[in-house]
């Protein structure tokens, strides 16, 4: 008999239906039964954590922007706010879900898995927020490298359709993936069940090639592209005559900004969510067993959400009006006057 049973976890747990006995081994939800060992339960409530710490971050940073004025400047930063907002939320309402170990049974129980147990709802908000940080990249790209076109193209009607299709990804394949890989059976629920290998294999390649090598290639792709159009506009500017010394400086300043921006997004993504990418390959190609519940799985979902958690405070406190909302916030002491003798 498979050691492995049904889980709930993403395209790094799938497993194909071959060779399974569907005899519970598990509690109601299908974690197994040494699932609620001292190291995985300390795995699991730190994902809750996270989870915690974007609600609140997120939030903060949706009404600062809102506080001062930017949400409509910056429809872009809010929309992936709000992505991240909602993936938090759900993050922290499916692994508490999960903690509690419910039953699933009837229709209620498969929708309760359907939603919540295999992770939809969290990867909704989270592969949305992936395609969301492109746009904002492709967005950049366009009003620096061709600031007449995107005058002309970036209406506001373009931008919020930009914002949707970016809900509309995350949903459409997260939703169509459990739809056809899920079911409930004697209590438990079982996600990301591949008919076969070659399904299961195909399923993570694509989104390994989009959610991931795609976006990190626009990352590299168009602030290098962003940063030379500076580069050579600081050269023509200075080699005129027509710039000051403080405008230097503030093109300097762009130019490190820009820097900053492109080392902290890429870097920060790439090295995030590189550790789940290896272990989901490697889970999905044999090398490691399966093992669901596993704690490689829940360290590398860490790692991965930390990135959704600090994503705000990357984009959205680099604007001056935020920052300076932000810091009204912060209760802090004042000196008293004393009165005058």
């Amino acid at each position: 008999m498979a050691e492995e049973s049904s889980t709930t976890s993403h395209l790094s747990a799938v497993v194909t239906t071959n060779g399974i006995d569907e005899t519970p081994i598990t509690g109601g939800s299908g974690i197994m039964l040494d699932f609620y060992s001292i190291d995985r339960i300390y795995w699991r409530s730190a994902v809750i954590l996270i989870g915690v710490v974007g609600i609140v971050g997120n939030a903060l940073i949706l009404y600062a922007l809102w506080a001062s004025k930017q949400h409509k400047k910056h429809a872009l930063i809010v929309n992936q706010n709000a992505l991240d907002l909602f993936s938090s939320i759900f993050l922290v309402v499916t692994y508490a879900v999960q903690f509690a170990d419910i039953r699933h049974s009837g229709l209620g129980g498969y929708w309760l898995c359907f939603m919540i147990t295999s992770e939809n709802l969290i990867w909704w908000g989270t592969n949305g927020s992936m395609v969301n940080l492109a746009i904002i990249t492709i967005d950049r790209y366009l009003k620096v490298v061709h600031p007449a076109r995107s005058a002309k193209w970036l209406r506001p009607w373009v931008i919020y359709s930009a914002m949707a299709f970016s809900w509309f990804v995350g949903i459409l394949f997260n939703t169509a993936i459990v739809a056809v890989t899920t079911k409930v059976g004697r209590g438990y629920c079982m996600s990301y069940v591949h008919a076969t290998d070659l399904a299961n294999m195909a399923a993570f390649l694509f989104y390994l090639l989009f959610f991931y090598i795609f976006i990190i290639v626009i990352f590299v792709f168009f602030y290098w592209r962003i940063l030379v159009k500076i580069r050579r506009q600081a050269r023509v500017m200075a080699s005129h005559g027509s710039v000051s010394s403080s405008n230097q400086a503030q093109l300097q300043q762009i130019q490190t900004n820009v820097i900053k921006t492109m080392i902290l997004v890429s870097a920060l993504y790439a090295i995030a969510w590189l550790p789940y990418n290896i272990y989901s390959l490697a889970a999905t190609t044999g090398i490691i067993p399966l093992s669901f519940g596993d704690s490689g799985y829940y360290a590398t979902s860490f790692l991965a959400f930390i990135y959704t958690s600090a994503n705000p405070f990357i984009y959205a406190t680099r604007f001056n009006p935020v920052k300076e909302v932000l810091k009204k916030m912060i209760p802090c002491k004042k000196t008293p006057v004393q009165p005058a003798g």
